[in-house]
């Protein structure tokens, strides 16, 4: 019982709350933060129970196929997006999960309205999909490198919220994490990206450069974080500088809202009994 209390209570900790008129300060949220918890029972509950229960929501909601799961992951660079895609979704069977990259827009998508490449590319019923930075970045990163006016980005809260509650009203639940690492561990870890031959070619001459605005990304995250948290799209700021951590609460939140979703197995849509002898 202290167990659950305790994974509720972390839980709680980390969402942001809605409809609240106070704004969010990044400073006020320890990246380093591990729940009083030790490395040796996060990895026991994760690796033992939590994927498990992963998988078999996972296996409940393609088969019900009637709402689907939209997981948005966000973070400057190197705060962990890949990481936790590779550590924790790969308890999801590929059949019915995907993982999307959202890179700078080609001409194709450029032609199009903000939210047309993010539209496409949701969850059909009975899947997960994973995004890997997503429309944020039409907020966020315009913002930070001034691409376009702040005339048009500022826009975008609104519609950024009322794009997300039609997605919702249309049985896509959706969960968005921000991945909160501190400026020394950025620059930490993309130091170990530039020596190790095997992680150079994550490198791109923008994260280089992207320590330099760490407090313009994070101001930007702050009025993010603020303007388009709500009931049905909650924002989690994700401790993210000790990376099992990072792993095990994104892990339960994940199985805490598919479980919110009440999954059931659909009926047999003809009488079985009488099969059942055979």
């Amino acid at each position: 019982m202290f167990v659950i209390v305790m994974k509720t209570n972390l839980i709680n900790s980390l969402i942001v709350k809605p409809n609240t008129n106070t704004k969010i300060r990044l400073s006020d949220w320890d990246p380093t933060y591990s729940g009083r918890m030790n490395k040796e029972e996060a990895e026991r509950m994760l690796n033992q129970t939590l994927m498990n229960q992963m998988d078999n929501l996972q296996y409940k909601l393609f088969a019900n196929k009637s709402q689907s799961l939209l997981i948005i992951l966000q973070g400057i660079s190197a705060a962990g997006k890949d990481g936790t895609i590779r550590n924790v979704m790969n308890a999801f069977n590929p059949q019915s999960c995907k993982a999307i990259s959202f890179k700078a827009p080609n001409e194709d998508e450029l032609s199009h309205d903000y939210l047309w490449r993010v539209h496409k590319l949701v969850p059909g019923k009975g899947e997960i999909t994973v995004f890997n930075r997503s429309h944020y970045e039409d907020i966020i990163e315009v913002r930070v490198r001034k691409l376009i006016s702040k005339s048009i980005w500022s826009k975008r809260y609104k519609q950024i919220n009322e794009f997300e509650h039609y997605l919702y009203e249309n049985n896509i639940k959706i969960i968005k994490f921000f991945l909160h690492i501190s400026k020394d561990e950025q620059r930490k870890r993309l130091e170990e990206r530039i020596k190790n031959p095997l992680k150079q070619w994550k490198i791109t001459e923008s994260d280089l450069t992207e320590p330099i605005y760490y407090e313009e990304y994070m101001k930007a995250y702050e009025e993010a974080l603020w303007k388009c948290n709500t009931d049905w799209a909650p924002w989690y700021i994700i401790p993210a500088n000790t990376k099992w951590f990072r792993n095990f609460v994104i892990t339960q939140i994940i199985v805490n809202t598919l479980e919110s979703m009440k999954l059931t197995f659909p009926k047999p849509n003809f009488d079985i009994s009488k099969y059942l002898n055979v």
